[in-house]
């Protein structure tokens, strides 16, 4: 008999890494699932290691020849720090490629059984001819959309692009722990790339009709979801979804959520006043239309954050007390992460943290692959005392245990991100008790925001009543 001695050392490794890291009883759950369906919605919540889950399922699936080739669709930060990490440990005996934008003919040339590329890389695909489609990705490939929320949106390019691509693939699984961050319409798309309309049907606009009413807002009209709408459509959908809760399934300390309000200067909010009274007019008159609501929403943030933008994109900033405290925040404990929303936040905080001698870096659109992984790995070391993340980049999947701290330097109306940005420190792997610190300016909106956003059960009430109601 002739010995592999990569085969062998693979196995090794591979024996190495499920004795010293021993999967969790629902990560086993999952890869039961999963494992007798051709599609899959996992909705478990941050943290609780879907990635090596659904790695362990695609191994199975190859190990018994059901599945030559997986191609792993996620968010840029993730692909390296997640996906491929975790494949090089616990599936080593899998070859991976991992591709940008920089390198894809080179890294899909590559002989892998794992190809892992950022989301956008749909729309590169989507150019190639289908006889290089089905000669890469042959009769029961799968496919995985990690944070499918991506291409909730049908009529945006990369969604068109991704739910064509689907198409050449038997195995078809859907990750995210926020599936519907707004609304249950964002349900839709993602399932629909699964099971071609099978259980939501193959019409958005019917699919709209049935689990939603509108409203009248002046000169547009506002779609809200049906009271328990919710249940009837995890109904139809529950033959292909697991979920797994956070706080059910992982024993890890917990974390603790509270405000730390402060007091803006005069200035600051006697221009917030003016605003919000000729917002709330323009609101009672019918004058504010959808895209208004939504420049309005960032107007009303933005300066609460302590500056104004000029025609030219410049800040001036009105009031930066705010940094100050949250360079306070940052400086009780040894390690934290902070979000930041724009870029004089980033400017006011960084020189902020300077003049202290706080150790940080800065994760935001700007800095490349390498810096990102370089930055995750040190900071994991101990190298920096903070990390200051912009959510599009820093919100989902980076491990950033050596933390004991998220910090918002002010509120964004995104709940996915205000969800997901608490699980870098609070996930597996953390053994210390966590907190979340939400910075809020005294009498405005800010603290109205943050608890719509974090509450699911308030999700139908929009900007617009926030708004309203705190007059």
């Amino acid at each position: 008999m002739a010995y592999n001695a990569k085969e062998i050392l693979s196995n090794v490794k591979q024996n190495l890494a499920t004795k010293f890291s021993p999967l969790w009883a629902h990560q086993k759950e999952t890869i039961d699932f999963a494992s007798t369906r051709k599609h899959v919605f996992d909705t478990s919540d941050p943290g609780t290691g879907k990635t090596r889950a659904h790695l362990e399922v695609f191994n199975k699936r190859y190990n018994e020849g059901a599945s030559p080739v997986c191609l792993v669709l996620a968010p840029k930060s993730l692909l390296r720090t997640a996906w491929y990490a975790d494949a090089r440990k616990y599936t080593p005996n899998l070859r991976c490629s991992i591709a940008y934008s920089t390198n894809r003919e080179k890294a899909f040339d590559e002989k892998a059984h794992i190809y892992i590329t950022n989301i956008d890389a749909v729309k590169w695909l989507t150019k190639q001819t289908n006889a290089w489609l089905h000669q890469k990705f042959p009769p029961g490939s799968t496919l995985i959309i990690d944070e499918s929320t991506a291409v909730k949106h049908r009529s945006s390019a990369r969604s068109k692009a991704a739910n064509r691509i689907s198409a050449f693939f038997t195995h078809v699984t859907c990750m995210t722990g926020t599936p519907m961050p707004h609304s249950v319409t964002e349900l839709w798309h993602q399932v629909y790339i699964m099971d071609r309309g099978l259980r939501l049907g193959n019409n958005f606009y019917k699919f709209r009709n049935a689990v939603q009413f509108p409203i009248a807002r002046g000169a547009f009209t506002e779609w809200k979801d049906k009271p328990g709408i919710e249940l009837a459509v995890a109904e139809l959908i529950k033959d292909i979804t697991i979920r797994h809760q956070f706080n059910v399934c992982m024993d890890i300390p917990e974390n603790f959520t509270y405000f730390r309000e402060y007091e803006p200067n005069a200035q600051l909010l006697k221009q917030y006043r003016e605003l919000k009274a000729k917002s709330i007019l323009d609101l009672e008159a019918g004058k504010i239309k959808a895209v208004n609501a939504a420049v309005l929403k960032n107007k009303l943030l933005q300066l609460l954050s302590g500056a104004v933008y000029d025609e030219l994109g410049e800040y001036h900033v009105i009031d930066d007390f705010r940094y100050e405290l949250v360079a306070d925040l940052i400086e009780e404990v040894n390690h934290s992460v902070c979000f930041f929303n724009w870029r004089h936040q980033k400017d006011l905080i960084a020189s902020t943290l300077e003049k202290r001698g706080i150790s940080f870096a800065i994760l935001d659109g700007s800095v490349n692959i390498a810096e990102r992984e370089s930055i995750v790995y040190h900071y994991q070391k101990g190298k920096y005392q903070t990390i200051l993340l912009h959510p599009q980049t820093g919100a989902h999947g980076l491990t950033l245990t050596k933390g004991t701290r998220t910090i918002w330097s002010s509120p964004i109306y995104q709940p996915d991100f205000l969800i997901q940005g608490r699980h870098r420190i609070h996930r597996g792997g953390q053994t210390m008790v966590t907190d979340t610190v939400l910075v809020a300016a005294t009498g405005t909106i800010e603290e109205a925001v943050y608890e719509v956003t974090n509450d699911k059960e308030k999700k139908m009430v929009t900007f617009l009543d926030i708004l309203r109601d705190t007059l």
